[in-house]
């Protein structure tokens, strides 16, 4: 049977280091069942005004707050291994403390950190791919025209280089006015 004083060392505990501490694979089971006895003894109605209900509600009031906080700093314990896990490549450390849901959640922030990053550098990569811009050569002369934002563009002589968005070229290259050197 749990206790009061169970909650709250487990929580003192916690807050002592970086470390997750080993607090048991029934121990939340177990808070709720004193939480339960606690709440139905609160809820007793013949003594609503008694020391000893008032003492019983203030106690599980304390000890749901003390137990949050308790799942709190736990969580923020496993969002910091995974991160750690993700950045080193190590990821078992502490793994024996984790409670199976914690390592559930490991695992899922793991995964959606790889995910993350994998998105990023596709991203990063397919950026430096879809340039804006086309290196083009002018097989014929082409006067000025205006671009899709409304700048004049050109005139551009035969054989002359130029930059432009890939949407102009598109339209060059119909022409056959166009060939494309660097996309």
């Amino acid at each position: 049977m749990i206790t009061y004083n169970d909650i709250y060392e487990a929580l003192r505990n916690e807050r002592k280091g970086d470390k997750l501490e080993s607090i048991g694979k029934k121990f939340i089971k177990d808070v709720s069942q004193y939480l339960e006895e606690k709440k139905e003894m609160a809820e007793k109605k013949d003594d609503v005004f008694s020391e000893a209900t008032t003492k019983t509600k203030k106690q599980l009031e304390n000890a749901v707050t003390l137990f949050k906080e308790l799942m709190t700093r736990r969580k923020k314990k496993v969002l910091n291994l995974a991160f750690i896990a993700r950045e080193t490549g190590i990821s078992k450390k502490d793994f024996e403390n984790m409670l199976d849901f914690e390592k559930e959640l490991f695992d899922k922030v793991v995964s959606g950190m790889k995910k993350a990053d994998k998105e990023i550098s596709e991203m990063m990569s397919s950026e430096h791919k879809d340039s804006k811009n086309c290196m083009v050569r002018f097989k014929k002369d082409v006067g000025e025209f205006l671009d899709s934002e409304g700048n004049e563009r050109g005139p551009f002589s035969k054989d002359e280089i130029a930059n432009l968005p890939k949407g102009i070229v598109e339209i060059l290259k119909q022409d056959e006015n166009v060939e494309v050197i660097e996309e």
